[in-house]
């Protein structure tokens, strides 16, 4: 069977690496007698909306037809509790299955079902992140507020617009689904991003 490893950690400077994600789920692997094909790193924050190399990770499972995905644990799959489970409606709908190996679960049973659990147990643990992360995110807006408060000045300047060509690399994961014809809603759901912002997207490249 064919199999696909994403691994992520949350920097390039973080002391964390994939490489033991990656051997780990090598062994997985080879102990279930899955062809390992192609294997993708990311190192990006957990918070941040996009996460480019899990969509082209995605991509290439869906057009690829690829059995399995290789992921360490349940919170790779997404920022939040609402992206762990829209990508894993996206993956029951290409019929990929998803083995999460810390915490022993996978979309479909060896029997081809669903598993009954999965659902359930992605709301409680993704939940609890998103709550250590909406605490990380107070402390650092009190920090701007005072900031603020003291005089400082945050945002952008005036008038300032962002060019195409920074915009097409902002957004190359949007496009790239928008010219594979996919639909705006779950663009926006893949990419962590508005609804609108897709539709501008759209709208400013004539997609």
């Amino acid at each position: 069977m064919k199999s696909v490893i994403y691994a992520r950690v949350s920097s390039v400077g973080d002391r964390q690496n994939t490489s033991r994600q990656i051997r780990d789920l090598e062994k997985y692997a080879n102990d279930n007698s899955l062809e390992i094909e192609k294997t993708f790193e990311e190192h990006i924050s957990g918070a941040k909306k996009k996460r480019p190399v899990l969509t082209e990770c995605l991509n290439y499972c869906f057009e690829n037809n690829v059995d399995t995905l290789l992921i360490s644990e349940l919170s790779r799959l997404g920022r939040n509790v609402d992206d762990v489970l829209a990508n894993v409606q996206l993956c029951k709908e290409h019929h990929l299955n998803v083995f999460f190996q810390k915490e022993q679960l996978s979309i479909f049973n060896a029997d081809g079902k669903e598993h009954p659990f999965l659902t359930i147990f992605i709301a409680v643990l993704g939940t609890c992140a998103e709550m250590e992360r909406e605490n990380i995110k107070f402390r650092l807006n009190s920090g701007k507020e005072k900031y603020i408060a003291e005089g400082g000045k945050v945002g952008r300047k005036e008038g300032y617009r962002k060019p195409d060509e920074k915009l097409q690399e902002e957004y190359a994961g949007v496009i790239k689904l928008l010219r594979k014809g996919y639909p705006v809603r779950m663009i926006a759901k893949n990419e962590g991003v508005g609804i609108s912002t897709v539709m501008r997207i759209k709208k400013k490249f004539n997609i």
